[in-house]
């Protein structure tokens, strides 16, 4: 055996240990399952998550206000105490207390009740784009690995280009351009298959993030994707969580607002309770007295609180008004933004389509002229020998034609990619992303 053939073989045999090793490490995973793992393991989602759970406790904080309070406090003097201190000395005493009505109290647990439904817009929304994101990486991984399929095709078929024209110009036939044309032509390939396996690192590496499973652990199952749902901007617009969102954030801030101002003109009504221990212990108050001290102290009653004048609330008003229409201002902007985004990708959607419908025909047409440079080097051109006659062709048009049908596949392959990218941001922007989830999830196992 040649230093050459014993290369070689040590070549194949370590490409199989590292097919094996891939085969391993990796499996297929199904679209569906990469989104669930997505909208689990998302850090936003978990925020949102978390931000609802404060508005909840938000909403329960301002209706406690109204259920009484039971507080408890004890003590002992450290000293003997010296002269009147103004306060009966006490052991220990219990207090309840609660606000009775007050006028600002119901806007604040409205303000409260608009803030968790936010937040559970916010929710939605996190959810919807987390899926959005995996759907996005998952689709375009599993483009870009057909595609480098295809590309791996084409540089085998450069390799025996480069055969070929070696073979030629040593006997003379082809000058020594053609060799450096094909030459140049898999260097361009390998150039091509070089960007998209940066591609396939990349998307690796974004879809271990998105789910938490291991870089290259995932492999694209394309029979799982379902077909994308041709929407337009005509389709009816469903209510889109962000926006819903930020419309009831500014609810919740124009209620703040009125709670912050009506602190100002209305009066609250509370209730308390009290019961004192009192002691002599370590004192002599019973000489500040007519009679002694008692034991046992229990006093109750409603306080009327009446504002009269007030700048620090006034002014608190003042800012609440403002973050107020802040707020609806940046919900107005969110709609017209999404109103924006539906009309671009509207747009985009008819020129991709056509783009796609393009890169499919020549697809065709390439793999058709492959069947014909096929079939005339089986058979011949049926012409030979005749004046005028095409020439006869040779096994460098038929390589030629392989990796040109090859690479209109990948073209077909990235246009129909761009189209499903528009068409999945045009089902989100139009508040759709439901409708995608639930074909995910009731898609069957193929």
């Amino acid at each position: 055996m040649t230093i050459a053939a014993h290369l070689k073989t040590r070549i194949f045999f370590a490409a199989g240990l590292l097919a094996l090793a891939s085969t391993a490490l990796s499996a297929q995973v199904s679209l569906a399952t990469v989104v669930d793992l997505a909208q689990r393991n998302s850090s936003a989602v978990h925020i949102a998550a978390a931000d609802l759970k404060k508005a909840q406790a938000q909403l329960d904080q301002t209706k406690d206000a109204l259920i009484p309070s039971l507080l408890a406090s004890t003590g002992i003097p450290a000293f003997p105490e010296v002269g009147y201190t103004g306060s009966p000395p006490t052991l220990w005493s219990v207090t309840v207390q609660s606000l009775v009505y007050g006028v600002p109290q119901k806007n604040y647990i409205n303000a409260a009740r608009s803030g968790v439904l936010a937040a559970v817009f916010a929710l939605k929304d996190a959810r919807e784009q987390a899926a959005l994101d995996a759907s996005l990486a998952y689709v375009e991984l599993d483009t870009v690995s057909r595609e480098l399929g295809a590309s791996l095709e084409q540089e085998g078929y450069a390799a025996r280009l480069i055969e070929i024209e070696q073979q030629r110009v040593d006997a003379g036939v082809d000058p020594l351009s053609q060799l450096l044309e094909a030459r140049l032509a898999a260097a361009n390939l390998k150039v091509a298959r070089l960007h998209l396996e940066s591609r396939t690192t990349v998307l690796s590496k974004q879809l271990s993030v998105l789910t938490g499973l291991p870089v290259g652990s995932i492999t694209p199952d394309h029979a799982s994707i379902p077909e994308i749902p041709r929407l337009t901007g005509e389709t009816p617009r469903l209510n889109l969580a962000a926006i819903e969102a930020a419309h009831s954030q500014a609810n919740a801030r124009a209620n703040f607002a009125r709670a912050d101002r009506d602190i100002n003109y209305y009066p609250q009504l509370n209730f308390f309770v009290q019961y004192n221990r009192n002691t002599t212990l370590l004192n002599d108050v019973n000489s500040f007295f007519a009679k002694p001290l008692p034991t046992n102290n229990f006093f109750s009653g409603f306080n009327i609180q009446i504002p009269i004048f007030d700048m620090g609330h006034r002014a608190k008003a003042r800012e609440s008004a403002a973050d107020a229409l802040r707020a609806t201002v940046e919900a107005e902007q969110a709609e017209r933004q999404n109103d924006l985004q539906i009309a671009t990708l509207t747009a985009s959607l008819k020129e991709l389509d056509a783009l796609a419908e393009v890169a499919s025909l020549k697809q065709q047409i390439a793999g058709e002229q492959l069947k014909t440079v096929e079939t005339q080097l089986e058979v011949g051109n049926g012409a030979a020998g005749e004046p005028g006659a095409p020439p006869q062709l040779s096994p460098r048009q038929e390589q030629l034609a392989r990796i040109d049908e090859r690479q209109k596949f990948g073209d077909s392959l990235e246009a129909g990619f761009e189209l499903a990218k528009a068409r999945l941001g045009l089902i989100r922007a139009l508040g759709h992303m439901q409708d995608w989830l639930n074909e995910l999830r009731n898609r069957p196992n193929p």
